[in-house]
């Protein structure tokens, strides 16, 4: 399946009968997990669990608004439900001449009662559920076409954010060797004052050591490195990969954090390996931005 954003619009139209025609929207933005909101018209529980369905089969991400309009031939989209107020009529006359009362029905109070006129929705319930799950597939087509379309201009990017990404591991690693002669002088000059201040051999061998071990960084280029390949095969892979590639990215900051705690203090030339774990850590940074909105 292709890279997808979680961003994209889409709308259908469709026809129920001569006198009721629909149109059908689908909105998507970023959430972290599916959120569906549906605005509907009344009396259309069963469609709306159809479309949740659906839904939950064919997006993985985002929040999700789903919003079904009706419209009508007629200007005021109202009919008189005939069938039902005659109904009402017949039951107050046959009571009337039961009971010997006189009287006509108050044609306001029947208007008034429940169903007596309606928009004609409930009426073609089961044709307007039919004519939008038969449309939905396509709505749904038009809004991954536009999220698949964001796709690709965002792993694009991406790809050569990580691009830039190796170029500065690169160049991090052609200066290690300024680091360890900086160090190698730092622990020459601290041995040296350890020894004129005549401490034992001890505490000269665990100074060293906590030295020599804040020098080395080929751990944290070789991880980045590992990082960025994962990150790259994932983006090749395509499909719901959004939550993996932010964890990815995320260690990656974190090599990117200890690189530089490890190179904090140096000066000259070792200055420039500062520089461009500041420059991992903003192509990081930008990559995050982009990979909130996929899916």
């Amino acid at each position: 399946m292709p890279l997808r954003s979680m961003t994209g619009f889409a709308q259908v139209k469709g026809q129920v009968h001569p006198t009721l025609a629909f149109s059908l929207l689908l909105k998507s933005v970023n959430h972290r997990f599916l959120d569906l909101h549906f605005r509907l018209p009344s009396e259309t529980d069963s469609l709306e669990m159809k479309l949740r369905k659906l839904l939950k089969e064919k997006l993985a991400r985002g929040h999700v608004e789903v919003t079904l309009s009706l419209e009508y031939a007629s200007s005021n989209g109202v009919a008189l439900n005939r069938e039902l107020v005659a109904g009402y009529v017949q039951a107050f006359r046959a009571a009337a001449d039961e009971f010997g009362v006189t009287g006509e029905p108050d044609l306001n109070v029947v208007l008034r009662m429940p169903g007596a006129m309606d928009s004609g929705a409930e009426k073609s319930g089961e044709e307007l559920e039919a004519a939008v799950m038969a449309q939905v597939e396509e709505a749904l087509a038009k809004l991954n076409q536009m999220r698949e379309e964001e796709g690709r201009g965002i792993g694009a990017e991406l790809r050569e954010r990580m691009s830039q990404l190796l170029k500065a591991g690169a160049g991090v690693e052609v200066h290690r060797h300024t680091i360890l002669r900086s160090y190698s002088e730092r622990l020459q000059a601290r041995m040296q004052e350890m020894l004129g201040a005549q401490i034992d051999k001890e505490r000269i061998l665990q100074e060293a050591a906590v030295l020599v071990d804040r020098s080395d960084i080929q751990e944290e280029l070789v991880r980045l490195q590992t990082h960025v390949k994962h990150f790259l095969g994932l983006l090749d892979q395509g499909g719901e990969v959004g939550k993996k590639l932010d964890f990815l990215l995320q260690e990656m900051n974190r090599e990117a954090n200890t690189l530089l705690s490890k190179t904090s203090g140096l000066a000259g030339e070792a200055l420039r390996i500062t520089e461009m774990g500041l420059l991992m850590k903003a192509e990081i940074e930008k990559s995050r931005e982009q990979v909130q909105n996929l899916e």
